[in-house]
């Protein structure tokens, strides 16, 4: 398997993670998103996924993916140990709105296109950019916090999908400097996942590509 990725991608972190957890091996391809405009908008990564965006995992057979969800519930359907999503319905269901929450609502407010469109096409100077950042950032997290479960993880003593993605919004609203005080659930379920080695090795630092 080949992994197209960024090492500040979240999305590309969320399927590091994955990846990691399930012991399986991908070769890396950074795909910088600031270098030269952006290498995903060349038309060999376009050539690769039509949408330009990172992640992408091509398969051995050749076939690639795209959308970080639908990469890692696909290696949860043909890797199923350890499993990301509980086998009980409405457990299921409450992991994959916890991960939707913050794959659907959170990051594409804060992903690098929207933050580019704010500054380069609508002319808003960084300060504002910041407040953008953080108010969804906020919002986010106040509808995420009362869904974490007794812990240690998201949905207790498993890892989950919902953890998957939500260490690495975790990791940029630290970057971004949103306070997160008055999380202190979300803030230790971060904690927890860290510990492990399958969190710790897609840290974004820790990346080949890491500048």
């Amino acid at each position: 398997m080949t992994l197209y990725s960024f090492f500040r991608s979240s999305a590309a972190y969320r399927v590091r993670i994955a990846l990691n957890l399930k012991g399986l091996a991908a070769d890396m391809v950074s795909i910088h998103l600031q270098k030269e405009g952006g290498l995903n908008r060349k038309p060999e990564f376009r050539a690769i996924n039509p949408q330009m965006r990172v992640p992408a995992l091509r398969l051995d057979s050749g076939e690639v993916l795209i959308q970080s969800l639908a990469i890692i519930e696909y290696l949860d359907e043909v890797h199923p140990q350890p499993p990301l999503l509980p086998s009980e319905p409405v457990e299921r269901a409450k992991v994959r709105a916890v991960a939707q929450l913050i794959a659907c609502d959170i990051h594409p407010l804060n992903n690098v296109a929207p933050l580019r469109y704010l500054k380069n096409v609508l002319g808003q100077d960084q300060s504002k950019i910041d407040a953008w950042y953080h108010h969804w950032i906020v919002e986010g997290f106040e509808a995420l916090e009362p869904l974490m479960g007794k812990g240690p993880y998201a949905f207790g003593s498993e890892i989950t999908l919902a953890d998957v993605c939500l260490v690495p919004q975790v990791y940029n609203a630290r970057r971004f400097k949103v306070p997160l005080d008055r999380f202190r659930r979300i803030v230790a379920v971060d904690a927890a996942c860290r510990e492990l080695p399958a969190f710790e090795n897609a840290r974004p630092e820790n990346q080949p590509d890491a500048e």
